[in-house]
């Protein structure tokens, strides 16, 4: 964290300070601030978040003695160590991180750039920061930090020298990002998708939209709202915000999109064209055509912030994977490809996870679906896991294995589809799944893994990579 005094501190979270011996309200507090008293360092700030399982005031005295040199608390603990004393430690975590970047934007040329939506999120935040990070130093989440936690933790990283700040803002209620939008003030928000991802927690779409629709609403005349043209709930956001509109998308009158699309086991090839009427071939790595979409937001977002063609096409084309989990290419050995995408799932991506396999798998070999639950989709989850069934037989995918009791549904909806030719097992256990797969794959074969985190299914995914590398 940047320096700041402890007085300046306080007023930051609107707390009362409490000095130990020998302290003083100007001292300067400069490390790095944490909720995990694990990651405390000498000098760090230890925040006592109540937690789900746990209370982090019960750590509290692990961080003192790993050398904090500031707690933040909800109430004033026994220990030689100054202390603020809020009344809500995540809120107050919020305002310190609120006030450290606007501190940093004042003085120099940070700029910011938020990004939602049902699907994408993560794998957009990394191409962003890979192109910003040709320009100049930029601070991006570490993973899915993208709630009213690991937002402002990102938020905190910031320094004098920061050039551009990458949020993540997910949602898991209506607010959520409207507070995180309020906190960062971001100078482009981007919104990428509107779907059934968290359902059961919205309660329907209409809840969803009117979620991620604060990432634009709060904007000004002079920032800027990157939209999704092809998804249609994202695109009538438009009206919603006084912000200049800039659209990604593959069809229509769009700001900047994709043409000439070849998809492959390799990545996807496509010719990338810019607001700027500038255009240029693109060798894209990352396995999936869906993830076109997620670079054409990225593109659009750093194009505004005066990223080069030349730089967003070589961030493109050096991107690999979109993140540990998500369409990891894994295996190789008698040809087998193994597809790892298991980190996350909604009916969206676990769509396109499928279309994908369907697209890549070679001629005359087997493409193989391990997939497991996907999770938080309420009343709606029955009826999703019957139309991933399906849409796996109108795939003509060879083998589907679904593991699980919560995920039995697709199994159940394949088996019961008499045009299809191919097979559907049902086991109830990762370690099962695996066995099957190891004594059935064929050399050539391409096996996608995928489930909502839940599921567990990333590990599986990873046994199955080592097993054919």
């Amino acid at each position: 964290m940047i320096a700041l005094s402890l007085a300046e501190v306080s007023q930051a979270v609107d707390g009362a300070l409490h000095l130990t011996d020998g302290a003083a309200v100007t001292d300067l507090v400069d490390g790095s601030v944490q909720t995990d008293s694990r990651l405390i360092e000498p000098g760090s700030i230890f925040v006592a978040k109540p937690g789900e399982l746990t209370d982090g005031h019960l750590f509290a005295p692990v961080a003192a003695e790993r050398g904090a040199a500031l707690l933040i608390v909800e109430r004033l603990l026994d220990l030689p160590v100054t202390q603020i004393v809020v009344t809500d430690a995540v809120a107050a975590l919020g305002g310190l991180a609120a006030a450290v970047v606007a501190r940093v934007r004042a003085a120099g040329a940070l700029k910011i750039v938020a990004v939602t939506g049902s699907n994408g999120k993560t794998t957009t935040k990394n191409l962003l920061r890979s192109m910003l990070e040709r320009v100049g130093p930029t601070v991006a989440p570490r993973g899915s930090f993208n709630n009213q936690v690991g937002a402002p933790m990102t938020m905190l990283e910031v320094t004098d020298d920061t050039r551009f700040l990458v949020i993540e803002m997910g949602a898991s209620s209506e607010g959520a990002i409207a507070h995180l939008v309020r906190l960062a003030r971001p100078d482009v928000g981007i919104v990428l998708t509107i779907g059934l991802a968290h359902a059961g927690e919205f309660g329907d779409l209409d809840a969803t939209v009117r979620a991620k629709s604060e990432m634009v609403t709060d904007l000004l005349e002079t920032d800027v709202a990157v939209l999704n043209a092809d998804d249609p709930r994202v695109a009538q956001m438009a009206a919603l915000t006084p912000a200049r509109i800039v659209r990604f998308g593959e069809y229509g009158q769009v700001d900047v999109r994709a043409s000439d699309l070849h998809s492959g086991r390799t990545g996807t090839t496509f010719t990338l064209h810019l607001a700027n009427g500038q255009s240029a071939p693109v060798v894209f790595p990352v396995l999936g055509e869906h993830h076109v979409m997620n670079a054409l937001a990225a593109a659009a977002a750093a194009e505004v912030l005066g990223v080069s063609l030349t730089d967003i096409v070589a961030a493109l084309e050096a991107t690999t994977r979109a993140e540990r989990w998500r369409m990891e290419v894994l295996g190789g050995k008698d040809d087998v490809t193994v597809i790892n995408d298991a980190y996350n799932a909604s009916p969206d991506s676990m769509s396109a996870a499928l279309k994908t396999l369907a697209q890549i798998g070679t001629p005359g070999r087997r493409t193989i679906a391990v997939l497991g639950e996907m999770a938080e989709l309420g009343e709606l989850a029955g009826e999703e896991h019957d139309r991933i069934g399906l849409l796996a037989v109108r795939l003509n995918i060879s083998q589907m294995i679904v593991v699980g009791q919560k995920a039995r549904r697709m199994h159940i909806s394949t088996i019961n589809e008499g045009s299809w030719d191919g097979e559907s097992a049902y086991v109830d256990t990762p370690d099962e799944a695996f066995e099957l797969v190891r004594s059935s794959v064929h050399p050539g074969d391409t096996v996608l893994v995928k489930s909502s985190n839940s599921a567990g299914l990333r590990f599986l995914g990873d046994r199955l990579g080592d097993l054919f590398s």
